[in-house]
């Protein structure tokens, strides 16, 4: 029997169906992975090593357009701007954010992003115990913001448990909440680092 002329499977073929199988349950298997495929779950790993590294191709995937600011007047910038990108990349797939949390980044895409945020920060003055810290909660942040466009369109029920403060609170909400909630986030972190830099 002759050789298919065109290959049946590949990385990327693999990585967006596991990205679909994503947005649809929230994670994925191998065997759920291979019969969306239409192939056998051996055939996989002609192509992967597993799990992990399927995990590893997602990500890169969903970083791989993140513009890196080139052109920031100062550190504070660059930090805000990588921020911005890596939350628009990230809330296309919001229900990859929980998976990609439980695996060690080994993505050289995502370190592009992780140099230049650790380099903005040194730039700032920052130790380099303090770099990290400001990385991690810069994550953090970002990947909370990310699942928040998930929510539901009224994440909070006008419940008799809101006090009047709440309640005043949840009557200001409505269409463009997370994006208005992830700028002001935004803003008080930056604030935040630029208070704590050395050079401030």
């Amino acid at each position: 029997m002759p050789r298919p002329s065109t290959r049946l499977l590949s990385t990327d073929l693999i990585t967006d169906a596991a990205l679909a199988l994503v947005d649809r349950h929230g994670d994925f298997t191998m065997p759920g992975l291979a019969e969306r495929l239409a192939v056998r779950p051996s055939s996989l790993y002609n192509h992967v090593a597993g799990r992990a590294e399927i995990v590893e191709l997602m990500r890169t995937r969903m970083m791989a357009g993140i513009e890196i600011p080139a052109d920031s007047r100062d550190w504070s910038e660059a930090v805000s701007r990588i921020a911005q990108e890596y939350r628009r990349h990230y809330a296309r797939h919001p229900r990859a954010i929980p998976l990609f949390t439980a695996h060690t980044v080994r993505s050289a895409v995502a370190f592009d992003m992780y140099n230049a945020l650790a380099t903005a920060l040194s730039d700032g003055g920052f130790a380099p115990a303090e770099v990290l810290h400001a990385i991690t909660a810069v994550d953090s942040f970002v990947l909370g913001s990310a699942l928040d466009l998930a929510a539901p369109e009224q994440v909070w029920a006008s419940a008799d448990e809101a006090n009047d403060a709440m309640r005043a609170a949840l009557e200001t909400s409505g269409a463009g909440r997370a994006d208005a909630a992830f700028e002001f986030g935004l803003a008080v972190l930056i604030a935040g680092l630029q208070a704590r830099s050395p050079l401030s």
